[in-house]
Formats: structure tokens, sequence, C-alpha cells
């Protein structure tokens, strides 16, 4: 992608700061207990150094105009018995800029304690997640652990408070931001095992790449999830098992302060999208409400049904269409041979229990000869087998399409003489260029630029 880490603007670390008047821990150095004394070179940054583990059991405020920068190895770890009678989860809001600066040896982590970093607690929703609100102008998060987010939005919750999120409605995404000016990049990242969304976008320019998402929706919700007043390119992510869609595109919200939603989504992985969600919806794409996404060169494996592009017979309304300018087309639908252990039966249910029989199924939401033309797509089961992408190391056939928990050992770059590696599109025409693949998006005086398209489908070729 061309990028490279920042470089701190402060000559040297800063002490602690829960970012508030709160100085009821002290810092060693290496741990702290809600953060302690502000006390740095420059008023407006704030340092937590590499390696630092800082504990959260208050939410924790980035204030408006200041800046911080999280070093590589920083745990941040939030207590899950939240805050005040209500027990409100934890959230780590970001009215000013945040900068996380993880590598690949040495991530930041946002996380709970270790010894509740289990299975059980994959959807249990322990804390709130990061908010960067209407005044938060920069978000860097690269080689950055979030985990274990989703909890709900209670009375007294800063989101609640702040108008983002309703009271008793709503739990956190991983990360929400509401700024249409804000400058975001994320990338390099790990976003797991959380109850909501795992990137929730109302607002902002965007970088969203060389990610993994994984477990991401007990109950609906996405991987990623972007409404009006954004201009995002989303390239080069591995989506393991969304409970609804790898990628929901909206312009939800557009009005004449808040423009049209503009995506470009290509070289994506999205795989077991779609099975733990009832009703016939997810599966992978959900594109509506006038946004104007071009998805190409994605790879779906195992998705319950095909990208979806609502009521096309109302193209360009804001309220119920389709932009008929969008282009979804030129991916890769594959299916394994299992079939699914849950089944929804019924009236408003698809009974579809194999991949292969979701992306042939006679959806009212399938626009055929204009979603997925040139799409190479497995809609019988003695097609799977020619079909198979071929992983290095991902069983398509073996492992359950509802499984949530993300095996490190996968390994999604494809063999020689893959199916994916032909047919894909080119990258040639002006309109299906990355928003930001030539400028780029300056954040903290460094600019990054999304990845060039591939011309094979999903996130990773041959090693």
């Amino acid at each position: 992608m061309g990028m490279s880490l920042l470089a701190t603007a402060c000559s040297e670390e800063d002490p602690l700061s829960n970012g508030s008047d709160q100085t009821d821990g002290s810092s060693d150095g290496n741990e702290d207990e809600n953060g302690g004394d502000e006390n740095p070179v420059d008023s407006n940054t704030i340092v937590w150094p590499a390696d630092t583990v800082v504990r959260l059991s208050e939410h924790y405020t980035v204030p408006e105009g200041k800046s911080l920068y999280i070093k590589e190895g920083a745990q941040i770890i939030f207590s899950t018995e939240g805050v005040g009678a209500n027990h409100t989860p934890v959230e780590f809001t970001v009215n000013g800029n945040l900068y996380c600066e993880g590598t690949a040896e040495k991530p930041v982590l946002f996380s709970v304690e270790e010894s509740e970093r289990t299975e059980d607690n994959i959807f249990a929703g322990l804390w709130g997640g990061i908010v960067a609100t209407e005044t938060c102008g920069e978000m860097l998060i690269d080689h950055t652990i979030i985990e274990y987010t989703g909890g709900q939005v209670v009375e007294g919750s800063p989101a609640a408070t702040a108008g983002i999120y309703t009271a008793g409605d709503d739990a956190y995404p991983q990360i929400t931001t509401n700024n249409m000016n804000g400058k975001y990049v994320i990338t390099n990242s790990v976003l797991r095992n959380g109850w909501s969304d795992g990137i929730y976008m109302m607002g902002g320019q965007a970088i969203i790449a060389n990610n993994i998402f994984a477990a991401n929706g007990y109950d609906g919700a996405e991987a990623v999830n972007v409404k009006a007043g954004c201009k995002v390119d989303v390239a080069g992510n591995v989506m393991f098992s969304p409970n609804t869609n790898g990628l929901k595109l909206s312009s939800s919200g557009q009005s004449e302060e808040r423009g049209k939603a503009l995506v470009q989504a290509y070289n994506n992985t999205i795989i077991n999208a779609g099975w733990r969600r009832d009703g016939e919806k997810g599966g992978c794409v959900y594109a509506e409400k006038n946004v104007l996404a071009n998805v190409f060169n994605n790879l779906m494996v195992n998705c319950k049904f095909r990208a979806q592009t609502p009521n096309y017979d109302q193209p360009n309304n804001p309220e119920e269409g389709y932009n008929d300018a969008s282009v979804i087309d030129y991916n890769f639908y594959a299916s394994g041979t299992q079939k699914s252990d849950i089944v929804y039966d019924g009236e408003d249910e698809s009974g579809v229990a194999y991949a292969w029989a979701g992306y042939a199924y006679e959806h009212e939401d399938y626009n055929e000869g204009v979603v997925d033309l040139n799409s190479i797509i497995t809609k019988a089961a003695e097609d799977c087998a020619k079909n198979d992408p071929k992983f290095v190391n991902f069983d398509i056939n073996a492992v359950a399409l509802t499984e949530y928990v993300y095996n490190e050992g996968w390994d999604f770059h494809v063999q020689a003489g893959s199916p994916v590696l032909s047919g894909a599109y080119n990258g040639t025409d002006a309109n299906m260029q990355p928003y930001f693949g030539t400028e780029g998006l300056t954040v903290n005086e460094e600019t990054y630029t999304s990845p060039a398209i591939e011309a094979h489908f999903g996130a990773y070729g041959t090693k």
C-alpha cells in the first residue's frame, strides 16, 4: 500500500492520561489504572508508550483538539464490570485525534483481561468500542487488534448522551465514525469477536485495507457498514463469518448536508457470511438507498446469498432505490458441498442449506442481467470442485458454514492454477479507480494510498 508508520510529534513520551480531569491512578511507566496525570511537553499531545498496559474501568475520552498516540505493543484493557449503577459498557470516545501505531511484531491491543478472552465471550459484548465523534478529525488504526466489543448502549452511555446511538436499541460497533470531514485509515488490523458491526461509518473519508474481520455480529450486523456522508475504499480485506454481510453499503441518511455514500470495494475475500442470520437477508454484499458502489474482483466463499441490490426499479431513489450507476460485477462465488447445520424454514425464510443453492436461489433482490452479469457463480453441487479457489490452507468443504471462530493457521493465498487467478476485472476504467489510490489520504502529515486493483479475485493471489 505504500504506507509507513507515523512519527510522533512529541520529543519525549508523555505520562499516561485518561484525557479528562480524573487522576485517580498513577503510572509506573509500564502499567496504569484509569490513566495518570497529564503533563505533556506539547499540551495537545498525549502519548501512551510502547508496551504499556492501560486498564480502563471508566469511560475514556480523547478531548477535542488533542491527539492521542498509542505506541507499538501497548495494551488497552477494559473492565467488564461497566460504569456506574447501570454498569454502562466502558466506551473509548475520540473527540480529538487517535493514532494507533502498532507493528506486525507488536500490535496495539484493545481487549479485556486475558482470562475473559474465551470462545464463550465472543459475542458477549464486554466493552463499548471506539467511537470517533463528529469532532474527530483524524484516526489511524494500524496493526491493531480490537476485540470483544459490542456492549449494549444504555442510559448514561456517552454515545447515547451525544445522540450517536439510541439507548436500548443499539449495540456498539468496534469502530464508529461520525464526522463527514474526518479522515480515517484502518489497515493491517484485526477486528474480531463483537456483538455488532466491525466498522460503522456515518461519515468521513476512509481507507479500509488489508485487515482481517472475524465473527462480527451476533444477531444482525456486518463487517463494514457504510452510510451517507462517506467516501471509502475497501480493499484487500478478509471477512470471516459476519452475521449478515461482509459489506453493507447504503446512502441511508443522505441529505443536502450529508452527501451520497461513495464506495469502491474490490479484492476482498468474504467467507461464511449470512448463515447465522434468519430471513432472506445477508450473504456477502448488500447495496441500497442510492449508494454509488463499485464492487468488483471480490471472492465470496460459502456465503448464504449473492450480492443484493433491492428495488432496481427505483433507481437513484435515496429512500429505496439502487443507484444504477453502480457496478457490481466481476466477482467470484465459490461453494463447498457441506450443508449448513442451521436451516431457516418458514413463510419468510429461504430454506437454503448450501452455498451453491443460495447463489442459485430466486431472490427478489437478485437483479439478474445487471448485477454480477460477468461474475463466476457456482449454482450447482457439480460445479463446486471446478470453482474451488484452492486456498493454501482452508478447506472450503470442511469448515462448517456457521463456524465463526477464526483459525490463525488459515492461509487465504491461493495455489498456482487457482480459477480465481483469471477472469477478473483489469482495472482500467476511470470510474472504477480507488478514490485514494493516487493522491491518497493524509493523516498526521503522512500520506496513505489505497491498494492498487489486482487482476484476480479476492484479497490474495499466490504467495
